[in-house]
């Protein structure tokens, strides 16, 4: 035997036997709980039979067989809630055959070679990871199998039983970004996981393992209606015990999965090895592509109700980008002669637009369906329809802020300076805490920067009228008086919130009843129960500084562009960016921070002066 062929038979027979130690566990939980039951029926049959009898033996029997048939009920009312409780599964976008024969097909013949059992469906993810998941738990039973014809029924269970392998679920960016060869050998290892599942041992201890934690995810869960109290004791009852079982199989499950995935490793390692030391260098780079283009180029937009329906797409060109900035990616870029993955789906397009909006959903929270509030944006509009109307209506905020902290105590609230762009789930007009300078940072605001120790401060060069929506307003009362910027920050910051919770609610109450986008059979994340979204958040909640520093940037923005003839762009890496001469201008950062941190108005007015911006003229804020 190679040495390859003997590693994996460790690994397999390391599995093996950590799954047999979890079947021990399940098997002295049931010889606890049928202990009882034992000797009341060891008692009866003596008693019967003439033996052990009297009445201390009678008294016994009278005092064990009562408590036996109790602990039983509650022994099998424990076992069908952990079997019937519904395990989490993984939101993805299914991809059925016909949607992608060209991808099944390598797939199958990528077992083959494996010599394991092939998957039996495969699911995108928008993320940048591939795994397997057994969804052929007993709870998860779709309508075919329930519903009222028998044929179906009976079809239905014939085709489980073949289906019997897990699901293979893989990263969207993958197929976008990856060649076909690559996506085959990241893929192998994975594939070749579908042999240790298909051992009967193994297959139950993850099927123990899997309810158990469905049972204590369902205690967690509230129970509804005014019966609260009573209903949600025994589902604690199931709770405590799913626990205590859980907690004893963790360290075996751990050590089991370890030895799965080893055993399939080693598997692997006949097919495209050479070829997938590269792939993985394309796993990390596409990592990091991703996680820029969500986090600065996809939220601004899911800030403000807007979506983009081509992230796998997008991900292409930052990727692209990146190699012709980092000198690292050099000859990446030359792989995009070669065919890419995404060719092995009849519709590429079709199945972006879906995995964009599930990574909104995941990501930010946004509706599971397109809306009025919550509309699509290709990647030509998005200057137009995300980055010029966002930094508008921050500035709005800006000055409607400002407005209310300069009016007179006795004068009436004052009028909003304009109405907000647009009004989403995303956290309120304009994208909430978004900004230039946050996660976006397309000037990169947020740079680390030590403050002075004193604040410097400049005397306004001319009268500026209260209420005008104007560059020099701003800078002037942030430069004119000390204090004023944490008061505008902390202005800003409650705006924010308030915008944010009244987005948050609008999204709750139009999530109810919403048909689904990925089918008829319901919400693709109720699995995951009332927990709230985003189920992963991308950032922390933002400071009153920051929040400060995206409004001012935004303003000197919407100013360039009213008077210095700049324009609004999207940068690839870097997200919402500011376009003069058609050239991208990152060096706002420093200066705005300045006046915002410091008070210090002069680096900002030598910058706009350079720029030709005229800081007196009014801005459009719709």
């Amino acid at each position: 035997m190679s040495g390859t062929g003997a590693s994996e038979e460790l690994g397999a027979l390391s599995a093996r036997a950590r799954a047999h130690a979890l079947l021990r566990i399940r098997g002295r939980a049931t010889a606890v709980a049928i202990l009882p039951a034992a000797v009341a029926v060891v008692l009866l049959v003596a008693g019967a039979q003439g033996f052990a009898v009297g009445s201390g033996w009678d008294t016994a029997r009278w005092a064990v067989t009562p408590c036996a048939v109790v602990v039983l009920l509650i022994a099998v009312a424990v076992a069908v809630a952990i079997v019937r409780a519904r395990p989490a599964v993984s939101p993805t976008v299914p991809l059925p055959e016909e949607s992608a024969p060209d991808l099944y097909r390598l797939v199958r013949d990528l077992a083959d070679r494996l010599g394991v059992p092939a998957p039996s469906a495969i699911a995108l993810t928008p993320d940048c990871d591939s795994w397997l998941e057994d969804r052929t738990h007993p709870s998860a039973r779709p309508a075919e199998e329930t519903g009222p014809d028998p044929a179906a029924r009976s079809a239905f269970r014939s085709r489980r039983r073949v289906q019997a392998a897990p699901v293979l679920v893989i990263g969207s960016p993958f197929l976008w970004w990856m060649r076909v060869a690559e996506l085959r050998a990241v893929l192998a290892p994975v594939v070749a996981g579908t042999g240790p599942s298909a051992h009967p041992d193994i297959a139950a201890a993850r099927r123990f393992v899997r309810g158990l934690d469905g049972a204590v995810a369902d205690a967690a869960v509230p129970v509804p209606g005014p019966l609260a109290g009573v209903r949600g004791v025994p589902r604690a009852f199931v709770g405590r015990i799913a626990r205590l079982l859980l907690h004893r199989c963790r360290g075996h499950a751990a050590e089991m999965e370890r030895s799965v995935a080893a055993a399939a490793s080693f598997r692997a390692q006949g097919v495209d090895y050479g070829l997938r030391i590269v792939a993985q260098e394309q796993v990390g780079l596409a990592y990091a592509g991703w996680d820029r283009l969500l986090t600065r180029v996809a939220l601004p937009a899911w800030r403000m109700g807007r979506w983009p329906s081509r992230l796998d797409a997008g991900v292409v060109s930052a990727l692209t980008e990146l190699s012709r900035r980092d000198r690292l990616a050099d000859g990446f870029a030359s792989r995009l002669g070669e065919r890419p993955a995404c060719d092995l789906l009849e519709e590429p397009g079709a199945a972006d637009e879906a995995a964009s909006l599930l990574a909104a959903r995941l990501f930010h929270g946004g509706p599971a369906r397109p809306g009025p509030d919550w509309s699509p944006v290709d990647w030509q509009q998005y200057p137009e329809e995300v980055v010029d109307r966002k930094w508008r209506s921050e500035a709005a905020r800006l000055h409607r802020v400002l407005d209310s902290m300069t009016a007179p105590p006795d004068a009436p609230a004052p009028a909003p300076v304009s109405a907000p762009l647009a009004t989403g789930p995303g956290g309120g007009p304009g994208g909430g805490s978004g900004g230039p300078g946050g996660p976006d940072d397309p000037q990169g605001f947020h740079a680390s920067r030590t403050p002075h120790a004193s604040h410097t401060t400049s005397p306004p060069a001319r009268p500026v009228d209260t209420g005008v929506p104007t560059l020099a307003r701003v800078v002037e009362h942030l430069a004119g008086r000390a204090g004023s910027g944490e008061a505008l920050a902390a202005g800003i910051s409650a705006a924010v919130a308030r915008e944010e919770a009244a987005a948050q609610q609008h999204r709750t109450g139009g999530a109810a009843g919403a048909p689904s986008a990925f089918g008829a059979g319901g919400d693709v994340l109720d699995p995951w129960g009332p927990d709230p979204l985003p189920l992963f958040p991308l950032q922390p909640p933002r400071t009153g500084t920051e929040l400060l520093a995206d409004h001012v940037a935004a303003m000197v923005c919407c100013a360039a562009v009213d008077t210095a003839g700049a324009a609004p762009g999207l940068d690839w890496l870097d997200g919402p960016a500011l376009l003069i001469d058609g050239e991208r201008r990152a060096d706002l950062g420093s200066p705005v921070l300045s006046l915002v941190e410091d008070g210090d108005a002069e680096p900002l007015r030598s910058w706009l002066e350079a720029i030709g911006v005229r800081t007196d003229k009014p801005v459009r804020l719709v």
